[in-house]
């Protein structure tokens, strides 16, 4: 990974291996916080030299300790020190909104040693889109800077009117500190000799209650009781297979890095570095991922997504009455309006999405208070479905942009390229998407059983037969009987857009097809062209515009895979599912036991997997996936509202044993134990405080 970081609720440090953040770089380090960079520089030297690394490790989301040693390098005196005489280490946390770190130089030459340790710093305030290049200047940056004994303060009044400021205090003072961000210490080191500096780095906007500075061994043992408390809010997994147990735990770990609380509860950003903020699509795939883990996800989602859920007709942003957003930023550009994501509509699946997601929570806690606080959303989201989600009547949901400064494709593959005919020419919106028309029958069937068990018979029979209807259409208008698949997409003509894609896949997860489709269907994803070792990839690598370094058009992506997965054991293709399980895991494994967003498409047999260049890392629903290929091993199908869950468990080959304590469904908790003897899996009911009766078998596709 080109870069490191840590991360606390809404602000994250992204930092080289030395622990810099370096004013040469390239890949636009820093403190952001608030989609706006609040520290450009942080550069540490040893007598003008930068020390030579030892070692970087991150301690769970939000600390880093990196270890050093100084080169060769020559003293005021004259005389030249030899390498690896002194020890650098420096400790990265943060806590409270702000960024804590603790540098300790320690002497261990044979003689004193005079060191110049100087720390440069700058804060440049550039909106997270202008870093990303999607926006050029304009905006005029010139921020002022404060010089005080043992601090430095850089402010900028922007042009949206707020003023944007970055304090940093140092303990003990430094012997000189310049306007131009230079702060100095000169430092005479005894034969094992330790000197050590505290820097307190606090950013704040203007109306908003500034970070204030905390003893540094409370702030870190605050940080560890954090940790614990994450830990033991979530379900715990124990296998024998240690490196199955190291992917959880960093996914764990990448989780709650990815954690914010807008007002709701801890709700997971889609992706660092450009994407730390609430998405649509990206958290509630994530929610549904996670339930195995901590429902409490899916319902901190359910509730942010629902307060800024669209209320009126506006183009700019691809805004619509009862649609769920897709982005949503609060930087200076957005203040401004110069981009649309105050917030951005333009996602055509986040409010079927939306309503899957409620009614899962619902069949895993089943909370109806909740629900039913959330059925004017609902409501809203199903009339969204059907008076501006189909723009022409034909009874399939299309998207088209409207916004000029909007997302062209507006489902998850939302590239510009990735819906492309056979022909390798670009189809032309308004498009309707495969994956959509399934997530779209999969809520309206949800929600017709909710419906009915509320007793509104009425709108559960109309949501019923819509999706009977749709289901009935989607087989005439996608399906390929050549290839014996589902079409990607109906372009603006009503012609099929017929590249296999993954797309696909998803219909299984959904519900939507028939058993001898299905079969079709999944014959066709493990296919060789379909199938790189790894996983799915998103496009057949017998495509024209098959590529596997490209973004949607042959890469691999894990999130994918895990709803795939889910697909395949809903119609219990458990083999399948179990050989694409252990592709992800050996790609976990090569990759650190943390998933990309994605990585390219190249076949196994080719050697290692190959990571795509520009992929977010850590990504939330990349860490997610694992939690959900779980509850596929698992074959975990909660329906609280009937009393019941369904468990019908098949290890993979590279899994023995599996211990789950603390599984929440219902109003408690069951702990179960799976073992695999002679080719077959058997499950113990270890303990259950759920009050449910635990049932033999996977849920009916239809169910």
């Amino acid at each position: 990974m080109r870069y490191s970081v840590i991360k606390e609720n809404d602000i994250f440090l992204l930092f080289d291996k030395l622990g810099d953040v370096s004013k040469a770089d390239e890949n636009s380090l820093g403190l952001y916080t608030r989609d706006t960079r609040f520290l450009s520089r942080m550069e540490l030297y040893l007598n003008g030299s930068k020390p030579t690394l030892l070692d970087l490790k991150t301690e769970g989301n939000n600390e880093a300790v990196v270890l050093a040693t100084n080169p060769e390098m020559s003293t005021a005196g004259g005389w030249v020190v030899p390498p690896h005489s002194l020890f650098i280490r420096r400790h990265l946390f943060i806590s409270g909104g702000a960024l804590y770190e603790k540098i300790l130089l320690r002497n261990y030459h044979r003689q004193e040693i005079e060191v110049s340790l100087d720390l440069y710093v700058e804060a440049d305030f550039t909106d997270i889109f202008e870093v990303r290049g999607c926006v050029s200047g304009g905006m005029g940056r010139n921020p002022s800077v404060t010089v005080g004994r043992r601090e430095l303060a850089f402010q900028y009044r922007g042009a949206d009117g707020l003023t944007r400021r970055t304090e940093i205090k140092l303990d003990p003072a430094p012997d000189a500190v310049s306007a131009g961000g230079k702060l100095e210490y000169r430092v005479k080191l005894p034969v094992n000799g330790t000197f050590g500096v505290t820097l307190f780095v606090a950013p704040s906007i203007e109306g908003e209650p500034r970070p204030s500075q905390r003893n540094t061994t409370a702030v870190l043992r605050s940080i560890k009781k954090s940790r614990r408390a994450w830990l033991r809010g979530c379900t715990e997994i124990v296998t024998d297979n240690p490196d199955f147990n190291s992917w959880v735990s960093q996914s764990l770990i990448d989780l709650r890095a990815l954690m914010v609380d807008f007002g709701d509860g801890l709700f997971p950003v889609a992706g660092i570095p450009w994407f730390a903020v609430p998405f649509g699509r990206d958290s509630i795939i994530t929610a549904v991922q996670t339930l195995l883990l901590n429902p409490s996800i899916a319902r901190a989602i359910i509730r942010t997504l629902a307060r800024y859920q669209g209320q009126r007709v506006d183009p700019w942003r691809d805004e619509q009455p009862g649609k769920i957003p897709h982005e949503i930023r609060r930087g200076e550009l957005a203040n401004l309006r110069r981009i649309p994501h105050t917030p951005y509509y333009g996602t055509v699946d986040a409010t079927p999405l939306f309503l899957v997601l409620l009614a899962e929570y619902y069949h895993w806690t089943g909370d109806e208070a909740f629900v039913r606080e959330y059925l004017p959303a609902v409501d809203y989201a199903l009339g969204w479905i059907d008076e501006y989600g189909d723009r022409d009547g034909d009874g399939f949901v299309e998207y088209l942009k409207e916004s000029p400064a909007g997302i062209e494709n507006q489902g998850w593959k939302d590239s510009g390229d990735s819906i492309v005919h056979k022909s390798g020419a670009l189809a032309e919106a308004p498009i309707a998407l495969a994956e959509v028309q399934g997530y779209i029958y999969d809520a309206k069937i949800k929600w017709a059983a909710i419906f009915d068990g509320m007793g509104n018979n009425a709108k559960a029979e109309e949501l019923r037969k819509s999706a009977v209807s749709l289901r009935q259409n989607f087989r005439r208008a996608f399906w390929m009987e050549g290839d014996g698949f589902i079409a990607l997409a109906l372009d603006k003509d009503k012609r099929r857009v017929e590249t296999v894609t993954s797309n696909g896949g998803h219909c299984l997860w959904s519900g939507l097809l028939d058993e001898h489709a299905a079969q079709r269907v999944a014959r066709r994803l493990l296919a060789p062209d379909m199938f790189s070792g790894y996983g799915i990839r998103t496009m057949s690598n017998k495509a024209r515009a098959y590529n596997p370094i490209s973004y949607h058009n042959g890469s691999v992506w894990p999130h994918d895979n895990s709803l795939i997965v889910m697909g395949l054991v809903r119609y219990g293709f458990r083999q399948e599912a179990n050989l694409v399980i252990e592709g992800l895991f050996q790609a976990a494994r090569h990759f650190g036991y943390r998933l990309p967003e994605l990585f390219c498409g190249f076949a196994r047999e080719e050697g290692r997997p190959v990571p795509y260049p520009a992929a977010c890392s850590p990504q939330a629903w990349a860490a997610g996936t694992v939690f959900l290929v779980l509850q596929a091993i698992l074959g975990l199908f909660p329906r609280v509202t009937a009393g019941e869950v369904f468990l019908d468990p098949v290890l993979p080959e590279s899994i023995s044993f599996m211990r789950i304590k603390n599984l929440q469904v219902g109003p408690g908790t069951v702990d179960l134990l799976v073992r695999r003897e002679g080719g077959r899996s058997y499950w113990e009911l270890l303990r259950n405080g759920s009050g449910l009766r635990i049932v033999r078998g996977l849920l009916h596709p239809a169910a």
